[in-house]
């Protein structure tokens, strides 16, 4: 009985924080640069885990309680790295990445990584995000150097070369990492890397373009009825072996 308690408990608190994810991944479908979370579950059995366990059952009918209890619990999230749709802005500063890399910016907290090319001039003519972020140049990079851009028609080549009027002024400062590597998601468009996992990236840039969210509302929505549903039964199961309990503890009690 114990084991059919604890196994819905485990298994409804699981698909809330799923829920979590999949309603962040649906609120950001129209986020440029935004990259969706995929959740995956738990669902080795205690007795099969490589994991060591807090509680040694001394018994079989223990082992199978222990297996039962960690079934379908959320094991985390795995980020989507996919690109999303290239649209056309004919903005001169928004810029789309075609390809694996991403924008190095410096934000307080240190160099950030984005797919959020929506850029903006500052009072000072240097290239920023829409959050006030410094877009760094190629150059000078262990410097962390911004991209000021004087007055004239801005042409941006898919190396990242910048030039204003024909005469060359910076080189965006693009990298990738190798596969495998770590990175953070940090607000809905930044990623931190660890330092000095950071290579030059083989994308090229598209200028006047924006990559758009690569979260599909529809998959999302549906994905996320089917959690709704799922959670609903668990919170019922819940319900009823609480009943059990309620019903036994009233049954046995005056026997004590």
């Amino acid at each position: 009985m114990d084991s059919g308690f604890y196994s819905s408990f485990s298994g409804f608190a699981a698909r809330m924080d799923a829920l979590d994810l999949l309603a962040n991944n649906l609120a950001n479908a129209s986020t440029t640069g935004f990259k969706s979370h995929h959740e995956f579950y738990r669902s080795l059995s205690a007795a099969l885990s490589s994991q060591p366990s807090l509680v040694q059952p001394s018994s079989l009918s223990g082992a199978v309680n222990q297996s039962i209890n960690q079934f379908g619990v959320l094991g985390g999230s795995n980020l989507d790295l996919s690109q999303g749709t290239l649209e056309n802005t004919s903005n001169d500063t928004d810029l789309a990445l075609e390809g694996s890399g991403y924008f190095a910016v410096l934000t307080k907290n240190g160099v950030r990584y984005t797919r959020d090319g929506s850029f903006i001039l500052s009072k000072e003519r240097n290239l920023i995000t829409k959050n006030g972020d410094i877009v760094l140049s190629e150059q000078g990079s262990k410097n962390n150097k911004p991209i000021q851009i004087p007055s004239g028609k801005i042409a941006i080549s898919p190396d990242g070369t910048l030039s204003v009027d024909g005469s060359l002024i910076a080189k965006l400062r693009i990298e990738d990492f190798p596969q495998g590597t770590q990175l953070t998601p940090e607000g809905n468009t930044y990623l931190s890397a660890p330092e000095g996992a950071a290579k030059p990236a083989a994308a090229a840039v598209r200028q006047g373009m924006l990559e758009s969210s690569n979260s599909d509302p529809v998959r999302a929505s549906i994905a996320l009825i089917e959690l709704q549903r799922t959670a609903q039964m668990m919170e019922r199961a819940i319900s009823i072996f609480n009943n059990d309990f309620n019903r036994t503890a009233a049954q046995d009690l005056p026997r004590v």
